[in-house]
């Protein structure tokens, strides 16, 4: 089954490849990897704000996770040409959470991109991770995840 029907079977359709919001690029592509700037969390209704362990729960943050793993999927679709076939694998996930100092659950957040991307990919969007927490995020995210990716 191609990605984008496994996308479909989630109930996913993936967004325009969001700006950036800065002096940046929203992807650089070296060799066979993909570098994903951080994308941060929003959907169809806008930005999703608030910060874990004060006004928002664990599993908002993991669906505003999960937001940010949409649109990293739409960056590689965009670094491709449009041709999501070409992903082989997700390389690695670096989430950000905005939290509390004494918020420890930070990966459980992350796991709502991390969860999505297994769903969507299978064993192809299985990856090493870092999910660390700060102090505040741009704009008032309440999650950042930047990512890197390998393609044919």
């Amino acid at each position: 089954m191609s990605i984008e029907a496994r996308l479909a079977e989630l109930g996913v359709t993936l967004p325009d490849a969001p700006a950036p919001a800065a002096n940046y690029v929203p992807f650089v592509v070296v060799g066979n990897l993909v570098h994903v700037s951080g994308q941060i969390s929003q959907n169809a209704a806008g930005l999703i704000k608030g910060r874990l362990g004060d006004d928002l729960a664990i599993e908002q943050g993991a669906e505003a996770a999960k937001c940010c793993a949409i649109s990293l999927l739409a960056q590689v679709k965009k670094a491709c040409g449009g041709d999501l076939s070409r992903l082989v694998r997700v390389v690695k996930l670096v989430g950000f959470v905005n939290s509390t100092p004494d918020f420890t659950d930070q990966p459980k957040v992350i796991n709502g991109a991390s969860d999505f991307l297994v769903a969507a990919l299978g064993d192809a969007g299985r990856h090493a991770r870092s999910a660390v927490s700060a102090a505040s995020l741009p704009l008032g995210v309440a999650v950042e995840i930047e990512g890197l990716f390998e393609i044919r």
